[in-house]
């Protein structure tokens, strides 16, 4: 199982010097293996490049996964190349009730206003499907299972399994537990916390929503975005072996992220790490 990040920005893109290190794409990232199709978790702007490198590729099988449609995790599929490609087959899934439900968010952008292309234009067969977090279900080979999250209008994590080998992707959230209380104020995990730890438990890769400092998520409490000590205690419990700290603010230029890359460093049980676009981890190396 192979991680490859395509985009670690949150809320919007920021490209130009400052960022250019760590990346200034929205949240995409491709879980693939040599032998299966590709996994794409989230459709923001990183995708765009993605799309250029499975066109190269034989394969025409591609799933994705929303956690959310708010803007940066979807303003990518519009010029996701494979999507107006006939003979590519997309199966697009994401928290519902019904497989319509993924259909007419993606309509609601890709509808001839906000964006010049609507779904029946496009050449590529498209299939939905809705996901009840907690339920699993298989795309492909990734056996996966979802997990309700805490952030405004709701949002869904994956856990992907495959050859004894996981990958879990938890973002947007905020903690699951208010400042003093539960893990979030040094205390054994409330009941949600737990759930959470035990749906990563093990997982050889968390991928975490990190987007603030403590300092600033108590300003946006209510943003829903979590911070690094969070995630850490967080996959403490949960015996995670990495953590990818990942949704980087708009406003962490390069110098700001390998600070806070330096203060992790050392860090074991997890192993920590930034998400930087581009980067490409081997979870079988």
């Amino acid at each position: 199982m192979k991680c490859t990040f395509w985009g670690v920005r949150g809320s919007i893109p920021v490209p130009g010097p400052t960022t250019a290190g760590y990346g200034g794409n929205t949240s995409c990232i491709e879980i693939h293996d040599d032998d299966a199709p590709s996994l794409i978790l989230d459709c923001g702007t990183g995708v765009r490049k993605l799309g250029g490198k499975l066109m190269g590729l034989p394969g025409r099988e591609i799933h994705i996964l929303f956690t959310h449609f708010h803007m940066d995790h979807l303003f990518g599929i519009g010029f996701f190349t494979p999507v107006f490609v006939p003979g590519f087959h997309i199966t697009v899934t994401a928290p519902a009730f019904h497989p319509d439900g993924p259909r007419d968010r993606l309509g609601r952008f890709l509808n001839g206003v906000f964006h010049p292309v609507r779904i029946p234009d496009l050449g590529a067969r498209l299939d939905f499907d809705a996901v009840r977090p907690g339920d699993s279900f298989q795309r492909g080979p990734w056996n996966i299972r979802g997990f309700t999250l805490n952030h405004p209008g709701g949002a869904c994590g994956y856990r992907i399994d495959r050859n004894g080998k996981s990958t879990a992707y938890v973002t947007d959230t905020s903690p699951l537990s208010r400042p003093g209380e539960g893990l979030s104020g040094g205390k054994p995990p409330t009941s949600r916390e737990q759930a959470l730890c035990d749906f990563l438990r093990g997982t050889d890769l968390v991928i975490f929503d990190t987007m603030y400092t403590y300092e600033q998520y108590k300003r946006f409490m209510t943003y829903g975005h979590s911070y690094p000590e969070y995630a850490v205690e967080v996959c403490k419990h949960a015996d995670v072996k990495s953590l990818c700290l990942f949704h980087h603010d708009t406003e962490a230029s390069d110098a700001t992220l390998d600070a806070l890359a330096a203060k992790w460093a050392d860090h074991q049980s997890p192993r920590i790490f930034l998400a930087r676009e581009g980067v490409t981890v081997d979870l079988e190396g």
